[in-house]
């Protein structure tokens, strides 16, 4: 795992960098926001494939339970992916709202991810 440093308009965003599974519960996403927030960083990029599998079945509970982590400690997280491909019509309404409210960003591109989290 790398970390990428973007300062931008006073703001560090992290990019995290890595080919594996990152976030397989909520205790790997609270290490990865500390790892962050030591560096000054409340903003982070991860990849769809960084988080588990069942993240993205609303119904296993495991999107909430991370996302509320993010929410409760104040850091804005902008996800990279193809999200075209769930069926889903509940991911697809909280992938719609998340967006609409910026604090959780589900994105196609890192260019996209910068933009998000720069607005907010």
């Amino acid at each position: 795992m790398n970390f990428v440093f973007n300062h931008i308009n006073g703001e560090y965003i992290t990019e995290v960098i890595s080919d594996r599974i990152l976030i397989n519960e909520t205790q790997d996403a609270l290490n990865l926001m500390a790892d962050c927030n030591y560096h000054g960083s409340y903003k982070i990029i991860l990849r769809e494939e960084n988080f588990i599998a069942d993240f993205f079945d609303l119904k296993s509970g495991i999107a909430g339970e991370i996302l509320q982590k993010f929410s409760t400690y104040n850091v804005q997280l902008a996800i990279i992916g193809d999200f075209s491909k769930f069926t889903s019509k509940s991911l697809k309404d909280f992938i719609f709202e998340s967006n609409k409210h910026g604090r959780i960003n589900f994105v196609k591109s890192i260019d996209e991810a910068i933009e998000r989290l720069c607005r907010n």
